[in-house]
């Protein structure tokens, strides 16, 4: 089949569909993944085609660290990403493979295409009465007060959706409906959705519909004859297991504090530290401090004593599967859902949010990430965990199952 993924978003959004397409492509399916422009050099890298969308994060308005609304930045992001997709989606395809971030606006290609697609989402965004929506406080409502949220929560997807969705529909030449009726008609023909994370970190919902399935991680796509750069490596060798500090694309424009930061909390805490600069720009300097860029995480993680981040999935699955404690330090969206997780199975200890991050409480939460072996052991297990699952095998058995599959 000629497959297209679409995933919108930051590189922890898109970084595991490499690993899928990649997984696909050894299945013998022609596979392609529209991303930001920012991302084509990994999905090169990976062997897939690549289809550049234009909307990337790094050039919406409030992508400022935090400072404006989630809200503002979520329609600046969708505006633009409705014709993206259109074009990315018009060189033809068999099968669409939707991420939470393109669904929304991807069904509506799908019927103008007149192809199947299917969900292959990060995040367990559909309403259920376990837990809270994954956006907006970790504090449960309640069976009845999670499963009202979690509606809640999709008609503001769908009201953030509804221009770019009925332009989109008009491009197409697709007759007007409206975006909630158009997630309705999904729910109703049980639209497949599998869910890209571990059910040992997330248990799939007992009260979730049939069509809705948690298959295990993918990963982002690593070549077999990767190594650690030398610089790395040998700071790797010299010295006991280091902290990795790091948070992706989050807090851009605070580099210098977070540096500062980074520095004075490994000094106090009384450990080595890989510091990953990140969109932040993060530069700490010391004997026992290396700055890195972006580095996998498969090859990095298992090196470290502890993983200190911002708790994307991504980066909380990474930690979990090399079997290392994290220090959770969320700082917006689904970010304290994951943490919150970790933190509940034992792998991390209670998160520092970053609005009231201070080097005196990462340096103790180290120090108790670190010197307390439960967290550690409670990492292991569900690293075994994890090594058991193969969430691309699933997705690759769910395309091979579709009704009329070339």
């Amino acid at each position: 089949m000629r497959i297209l993924i679409m995933a919108a978003g930051s590189h922890g959004d898109v970084a595991p569909y490499t690993g899928l397409g990649a997984h696909l492509r050894a299945e013998g399916h022609e596979v392609a993944l529209a991303a930001p422009e920012s991302l084509a050099g990994p999905v090169a890298d990976s062997g897939l085609g690549f289809r550049p969308l234009p909307a990337d994060p790094r050039g919406t308005p409030g992508t400022d660290g935090g400072r404006s609304s989630l809200l503002a930045k979520a329609a600046a992001f969708i505006d633009r990403l409705g014709d993206g997709l259109a074009d990315a989606a018009a060189p033809g395809a068999d099968l669409l493979l939707l991420a939470t971030t393109t669904a929304p606006l991807g069904w509506h290609l799908a019927e103008a295409m007149a192809i199947p697609s299917i969900g292959v989402y990060l995040q367990p965004t559909l309403p259920t009465g376990e837990f809270p929506p994954v956006v907006g406080g970790t504090r449960s409502l309640g069976r009845w007060g999670n499963r009202a949220a979690g509606a809640v929560g999709q008609r503001v997807v769908d009201r953030l959706h509804a221009d770019a969705a009925r332009r989109l529909r008009a491009r197409l030449g697709l007759p007007v409906l409206t975006q909630g009726a158009k997630r309705r008609a999904q729910e109703r023909a049980d639209w497949p959705v599998l869910h890209g994370f571990s059910p040992t970190l997330v248990p799939r919902p007992a009260d979730w519909r049939d069509g809705l399935r948690v298959v295990g991680n993918w990963w982002p796509y690593v070549s077999p004859e990767y190594r650690l750069p030398d610089e790395v490596e040998g700071f790797l060798q010299a010295g006991p297991p280091p902290v990795f500090i790091g948070f992706g694309s989050m807090a851009a424009g605070e580099g210098r504090r977070l540096s500062e930061l980074a520095v004075r909390t490994l000094q106090q805490a009384g450990v080595r530290g890989v510091v990953q600069a990140g969109w932040a720009g993060l530069a700490a300097h010391g004997d026992d401090i290396l700055t890195v860029g972006e580095l996998p995480h498969a090859h990095l993680f298992p090196r470290m004593a502890a993983v200190i981040h911002h708790c994307g999935a991504g980066t909380a699955a990474a930690a979990l599967r090399a079997g290392k404690p994290s220090v959770p330090v969320p700082v917006m969206a689904d970010q304290p859902f994951w943490a919150a997780r970790l933190a509940r199975l034992g792998a991390a200890p209670a998160p520092v949010p970053y609005a009231s991050l201070t080097a005196d409480r990462l340096a103790a939460a180290i120090r108790r990430a670190v010197e307390d072996g439960t967290y550690r052991t409670r990492a292991e297990a569900a690293a075994r965990a994890l090594a058991a699952e193969d969430g691309c095998a699933r997705v690759a058995e769910a395309v091979a199952a579709l009704p009329g599959k070339r």
